[in-house]
């Protein structure tokens, strides 16, 4: 297992990236055999403001430019790829599944000196899949660092990646893509092509989190992507086909200091439309004002969401038996304006990824009324911050 885990002095070298750390790693030494890893860095502290000198910050609205900003963004210390999606195979069975990819700078300038071994970028990848009917959640990570092409993200051809996990497009686009992860017997093999354009999330793809200079994202979605490919649990591999999301978001110093974590919601409903919505929670639990979303509708047209235009609710509580931690588990949520009343349930309560970051990450399925017919829909959740101090 000589490319799945690193020693716990590595993931602590990457929890520091969020206090502003400058170094270049050059050796990283990897376990014989594979050591369970437990959650060392928190989400919030990761994107709280630090020592941030030299990275570039999201300041402004700035036009976001495709191919390029498909990409990766390298002025800046955090950015992700982020893949979930819920599909079906042939004989009815259903699974959800999340392949994440996380680069994050060790250093703001470039790595001295000419030995291929150094490098100031790290990558992380987590990969997840959603067994519902085998009542089995299955959770992987692997990092390591932008060197000897070990990982890496690059713009054209599209292509980002850790070891041989993957998500690569034959061009510069991010659609159509094809997603490829195993550990063990579990596996994808898919290919994602977007059914709708791309939706810039904030003010035009300017995502703010906190009133402070810089405490923003650049944030935008492909919503709505046909999925086909084969699923392998075990012994058998399963053609499946379904709906993923893509989210995709760059920054330097995402959280206020009074933030702790987030609500994060992305649905698609069987009217076409799409919604996410993140509520952004504070020290005291209530929702940070700058919580915010998109409604996308059937034509891909969007409609901006503000804290007050959403209603939400959580349905009750999952203690994880793993961890101790306690997280919400069924929402409602209400959007008076759209005519929107939805229940969420998760498709397992167990979907806590317990790695390098925890937190709870799943699919869910939604019921409701949509304008006063009924609704239906799938989508993903997760949920940072719960059980952790920053």
């Amino acid at each position: 297992m000589t490319r799945r885990r690193v020693r716990s002095v590595f993931l602590a070298l990457v929890a520091l990236t969020g206090a502003g750390l400058a170094l270049a790693v050059s050796v990283v030494s990897r376990p014989a055999a594979p050591a369970p890893i437990r959650a060392t860095l928190s989400v919030a502290g990761a994107l709280a403001g630090g020592d941030d000198a030299g990275f570039a910050h999201a300041l402004r609205p700035r036009p976001l430019a495709f191919p390029p900003d498909h990409g990766p963004h390298p002025a800046f210390r955090t950015e992700w790829w982020y893949y979930t999606g819920n599909l079906t195979a042939a004989d009815g069975l259903r699974f959800g599944f999340q392949l994440t990819f996380f680069r994050m700078a060790l250093t703001a300038a470039p790595v001295a000196g000419d030995s291929a071994r150094r490098a100031s970028q790290v990558y992380m990848a987590h990969f997840a899949l959603t067994d519902v009917a085998g009542r089995r959640f299955h959770a992987f990570e692997r990092i390591d660092r932008d060197a000897l092409g070990l990982a890496g993200a690059t713009t054209e051809p599209f292509r980002v990646w850790v070891d041989d996990w993957s998500a690569a497009a034959p061009g510069p686009a991010a659609s159509p893509v094809r997603l490829r992860a195993a550990d063990g017997d579990v596996a994808i093999d898919l290919v994602l092509r977007s059914q709708k354009g791309v939706v810039l999330e904030g003010e035009q793809g300017l995502s703010r989190k906190g009133p402070e200079p810089g405490n923003a994202s650049y944030y935008y979605s492909l919503t709505r992507l046909a999925t086909r490919g084969v699923v392998t649990v075990g012994a058998h591999a399963y053609p499946v086909s379904g709906s993923s999301w893509m989210d995709r978001e760059w920054s330097t110093s995402a959280l206020g200091p009074d933030e702790v974590g987030w609500d994060w919601f992305a649905l698609q409903l069987a009217d076409g439309r799409d919604l996410m919505f993140y509520r952004l929670r504070r020290r005291d639990g209530s929702a940070d004002r700058f919580s915010a979303g998109t409604l996308v509708l059937g034509d891909g047209s969007t409609r901006p969401l503000a804290r007050d235009d959403v209603e939400l609710a959580a349905l009750g509580v999952w203690r994880s038996a793993a961890t101790g931690v306690v997280y919400p588990s069924g929402w409602r949520i209400r959007i008076p304006h759209a005519r929107l009343e939805l229940d969420l349930h998760p498709s397992l309560p167990d979907q806590e990824l317990d790695l390098g970051v925890r937190y709870w990450e799943g699919a869910v399925d939604v019921s409701g009324s949509g304008a006063g017919q009924p609704i239906a829909g799938v989508g993903y959740v997760e949920l940072t911050g719960y059980g952790a101090s920053r």
